[in-house]
């Protein structure tokens, strides 16, 4: 009985309020950005909209590890990808500017779509990324922004961390930023890739130490992605 019951209540409780979050949150992001460019409010809207969607849905998150972190500075988080919650996940758990690095197709959902192209998030065809990705991300650093990626590319089907691109580990060298693992363990059983049924439940988060990039060359990206990738699935 169990099962049935959290269809019916994604279908008729959980998406009518994700989708009024959205329209009313979406709306005042949007409007914050005609005075605020640099999307700042925005991001407060979304650390709201996040708020809501996981408390509405019963999901509690533990997060350790944030004593890594130094107020200020920006940072890439690279997290590994089991749902589609991992997005207000990060959004209400990782006190900074965050810029989330997603697929193109996102931008074309109705509010959402609009507030992450207004407020400054980077969206990228995976297909043909083009050549002024790494600088478009390079640009959001400056300004302030930390990054949050999730390098396998796509969401997980069975939990297990997938292997790590390299694009967003080249801008961190670049840019010399810190690269920040993140290890976000039970969302799969809140929203499994490829269902609609959405369950409460626990999930933990795990900030792990800053990776410093100084001193690697370009050559060593992918060895720093697979060393991230390692300290991800260590947990």
């Amino acid at each position: 009985m169990i099962r049935p019951f959290h269809w019916w209540r994604t279908v008729f409780y959980l998406i009518p309020a994700v989708t009024f979050y959205t329209i009313v949150l979406g709306t005042i992001s949007l409007f914050s950005t005609l005075f605020d460019r640099r999307g700042n409010f925005a991001h407060q809207c979304a650390r709201a909209w996040a708020r809501a969607i996981l408390a509405t849905t019963g999901v509690r998150v533990q997060v350790s590890g944030l004593e890594h972190l130094q107020p200020g500075r920006s940072y890439v988080f690279a997290a590994n990808h089991q749902s589609i919650y991992d997005i207000p996940i990060v959004f209400v758990s990782i006190p900074a500017q965050l810029r989330i690095v997603a697929k193109e197709s996102l931008g074309r959902i109705p509010f959402m779509g609009w507030h992450l192209h207004r407020a400054g998030h980077l969206l990228v065809n995976r297909r043909n990324p083009g050549a002024g990705v790494v600088q478009k991300m390079a640009r959001l650093v400056r300004d302030g922004s930390s990054l949050i990626v999730f390098p396998e590319g796509t969401r997980s089907a069975d939990g297990a961390v997938g292997r790590f691109k390299k694009g967003s580990f080249a801008v961190a060298v670049d840019a010399r930023l810190p690269v920040v693992p993140v290890t976000i363990t039970g969302s799969s059983h809140v929203m499994k890739k490829g269902r609609l049924m959405v369950c409460p439940g626990q999930v933990q988060m795990v900030v792990h130490p800053p990776v410093s990039t100084e001193g690697i060359a370009r050559e060593q990206v992918l060895a720093l992605a697979d060393r991230v990738r390692a300290t991800v699935m260590g947990g």
